[in-house]
């Protein structure tokens, strides 16, 4: 239905022309191509199966501007709303009536409790918090405490385990520790009115007979060596690294001798549906892992494993692109996060050394949400409509995304993709987004890594993350903590964390004049 609007390309284009004439001369022959072709595209098959359309598409896009549609980050379905609700509305261009939708959404929000007579039961036996919504607050983006302390009741942040050196033989990803697993639970169900632990991990509120104690709680604080970013024209930032510290429950083994780990902020929901769309062909034709044009960017791709249908596939979600698809992502989510089994993981999540755990769970395969409720919630999440860019006719946004572009952040934040045929889907097909990313693992240095491979990532290689949504993070979630553990205050710092690869790109940025950098910050507001 919108169409028109996701081929409107003239506004917030980069360097206009001075004179308006010659201006709309130079682009009525390639515009009316452009719009000739489309018409065909959008009147023939906006469902997304024709082959016409997409050659149309593909073929006008060397002769007019490389940005159409520039304010429709999220193509057709790109939502016009810039407020608190920015990141937690459908797409416009939803094909059926919303209930599936809602459904997901009444679940994505829904409060888990521990098993019994309630029908949200399923809680645990150890978890990290009892919703989606508790991490994904208005589907936006988690943040550690300010200012750092226990991540006890900041559900935003999470910590990944793993063992140093192992590798499943057959998945090829990261090796659980024996008494702790892959990530640190630190609550358990059994505990209430408060919930809350004393240094032994005992329940100091009322303990139920299932009580079950958690694995740990983990801190964080600035104090690391400070990093300081000197600009060309005067002037510096000073970056605090974080310094996590973890408190294990004694009773379940105490420290291990030797551990990896990963701090992971919950990311934004918007727009996952089109990362979903995006042809791995296209994924593949940017891959340059031995960086064979010499551009100093070696992107590479995950391989990780489809527990579904049990082989190695390209990953596409996570902070290091180690998960595959929303389905499998999101029943991670579940058993991980919140500790309900469903179709696809279908044992609770308790290493064998935790007793209690594997009475009060019983230790046998027992899906909690039903396929039905699993498939709800994949709706949801790949609806959600991504918010329109804004303020394209400012000037100073106008140079900003030049800049962008001038100094190479590009290179690895695609400005324009083209979806392909999502079957059932026509909302997420053949469209023309703006995600800003490649989907790819990059080495972004040592200041960013985390020492913890997975899969294919190596403690230095990062995905690339979208960046649409990016200027109404502060409006949606109260904060701007960027990166992938939040260590980024504000998109000044995000930009100076960056090393690696990207260390090209960040010199230069520090090589700009003060007003050119506030430029390309003010671009990146607008997205």
């Amino acid at each position: 239905m919108n169409c028109d609007k996701n081929l409107n390309f003239g506004s917030g284009t980069a360097n206009p022309e001075p004179n308006p004439s010659r201006r709309r001369l130079n682009k009525t022959i390639p515009i009316l191509a452009y719009i000739l072709l489309n018409f065909l595209y959008c009147g023939g098959s906006k469902g997304g199966t024709d082959p016409l359309g997409i050659a149309a598409i593909i073929a006008s896009q060397t002769a007019i501007s490389p940005d159409p549609g520039e304010a429709f980050s999220g193509g057709y379905g790109t939502r016009f709303i810039s407020n608190a609700t920015s990141f937690d509305t459908p797409v416009v261009n939803m094909s059926s009536d919303g209930i599936q939708f809602n459904t997901g959404n009444n679940f994505f929000n829904r409060i888990w409790v521990a098993e019994g007579n309630s029908a949200s039961s399923g809680l645990g036996p150890t978890f990290n918090t009892t919703s989606c919504q508790n991490c994904h607050a208005g589907d936006g983006r988690g943040a550690p405490p300010t200012g750092g302390g226990s991540l006890f009741n900041s559900v935003g942040i999470l910590i990944r385990l793993s063992k140093v050196g192992v590798s499943d033989p057959t998945t090829g990803g990261p090796v659980g520790l024996d008494s702790f697993g892959l990530q640190l639970n630190h609550k358990g169900i059994g505990c209430t009115s408060p919930l809350n632990y004393d240094s032994n991990f005992d329940c100091t509120g009322s303990a139920g007979p299932n009580f079950t104690p958690p694995e740990g709680v983990a801190s964080v604080s600035y104090t690391g060596t400070a990093i300081v970013r000197n600009y060309t024209s005067g002037g510096s930032v000073t970056l605090n690294p974080p310094v996590y510290s973890i408190s294990w429950n004694p009773n379940l083994g105490g420290a291990p001798s030797s551990f990896n780990f990963s701090p992971r902020t919950a990311p934004m929901i918007p727009g996952l549906g089109l990362l979903e769309a995006i042809p791995e062909s296209t994924i593949l034709s940017w891959a340059d892992p031995t960086d064979s044009d010499l551009d100093g960017i070696s992107g590479k791709v995950n391989m990780v494993w489809d527990a579904k249908n049990h082989k190695k596939v390209l990953g596409r979600f996570g902070w290091k692109a180690n998960e595959p698809s929303l389905f499998q992502q999101n029943q991670g989510a579940f058993l991980g996060d919140i500790g309900i089994t469903s179709p696809l993981f279908s044992t609770d999540n308790c290493p064998s050394s935790q007793a209690q755990c594997l009475t009060t769970s019983s230790g046998t395969a027992d899906p909690e949400i039903t396929a039905s409720i699993a498939e709800s919630v994949n709706f949801y999440t790949r609806l959600v409509a991504v918010p329109a860019r804004r303020n394209l006719s400012d000037q100073d946004v106008i140079d900003g995304k030049v800049i962008f572009s001038s100094i190479k952040c590009d290179a690895c934040h695609k400005s324009l993709v083209l979806t392909g045929n999502v079957s059932g889907f026509p909302e997420l097909s053949y469209q023309y987004i703006k995600p800003y990313t490649d989907l790819l693992l990059h080495d972004m240095g040592t200041d960013l890594a985390d020492g913890r491979p997975d899969f294919d990532a190596s403690g230095q290689e990062w995905r690339t993350p979208p960046l649409w949504g990016l200027g109404l993070i502060q409006a949606v979630n109260g904060h701007l903590k960027l990166m992938h553990d939040g260590r980024a205050n504000g998109i000044e710092e995000a930009i100076l964390w960056h090393g690696g690869e990207a260390d090209a790109a960040r010199t230069s940025f520090q090589n700009l004049s003060s007003t050119d950098r506030q430029k390309l910050i003010k671009f990146l507001e607008s997205l």
